[in-house]
């Protein structure tokens, strides 16, 4: 269902305008190699003979969490989920469960060969949930034949920064801008377009959530400190990221499709 809106065109303006600046912003900037540093998280602990005890087993919700929302999905349609956008919503949920087994992988050896199968996933999950967001409040068709480009590209700029970093010349310029352009569109897109829906509140929580687990995950060391080394800010943010998909499932049965 696509809502009536007589500006639709200028707001959609707005939007290819930033998509366009950023994109040109990333071909300004230097590249920007892997900071080696970044895999020297606060929490080294070995418990039960397991490495990174904490950073390992807080992805468990990301598994338990996609692994049930695809299932349910397949079980049948939620009344909050609009025709044509299931497959997107299964693979977003299909990502997130990669996302915690990739992520368990790093951590159990955190360098940037096991980066790799943390950040493929995760492209899936991010260009999935941005092609639902497309589809629901700005153009049904335009969503769904974005979803396959979408992934594509965010699986093609893992793999540029990866062979890059094989070639001494490490460059992430491309994996930033797929990461964190959808997350910074969403709030404007739910903003300037009419809903479709009953609420948009669930979508604001997602968001929320993970604005929340990156400053969890900024501040790793002073929470692993503040807690008395018992649970890092890094831990932390895989269990609160995982609660941003849990409530984008939740929203498809609390929410209704407006007539």
């Amino acid at each position: 269902m696509t809502v009536f809106d007589p500006h639709r065109y200028q707001k959609i303006g707005v939007l290819l305008l930033l998509v366009t600046a950023a994109v040109v912003g990333v071909f300004l900037v230097d590249p920007i190699p892997q900071d080696l540093a970044y895999h020297a998280f606060a929490d080294g602990q070995t418990h039960v003979g397991i490495p990174n005890f904490w950073n390992v087993l807080s992805n468990l919700p990301f598994m338990v969490v996609g692994l049930y929302c695809v299932m349910r999905l397949y079980q049948g349609n939620p009344k909050g989920l609009m025709k044509g956008t299931k497959t997107g919503y299964q693979l977003f949920f299909a990502g997130i469960f990669f996302t915690g087994l990739g992520s368990a992988y790093y951590h159990l050896a955190p360098d940037n060969h096991t980066l790799l199968w943390d950040r493929l996933p995760m492209t899936i999950a991010f260009m999935g949930f941005f092609s639902v967001v497309v589809s629901e409040y700005i153009h049904l068709k335009a969503g769904q034949r974005l979803l396959v480009p979408l992934v594509v590209l965010g699986l093609l700029s893992v793999g540029y920064w990866y062979v890059t970093e094989q070639d001494g010349h490490g460059d992430l310029r491309f994996y930033v801008l797929v990461q964190f352009l959808p997350i910074l569109l969403t709030p404007l897109i739910l903003l300037l377009f009419k809903s479709p829906f009953s609420t948009n509140a669930y979508t604001w929580y997602v968001v929320l959530a993970y604005a929340l687990a990156k400053v969890l995950e900024t501040f790793d060391q002073e929470i692993f400190a503040f807690t008395g080394q018992l649970m890092s800010g890094h831990a932390l943010k895989h269990v609160l990221a995982a609660a941003a998909p849990w409530f984008l499932f939740l929203g498809l049965y609390k929410r209704s499709i407006k007539p």
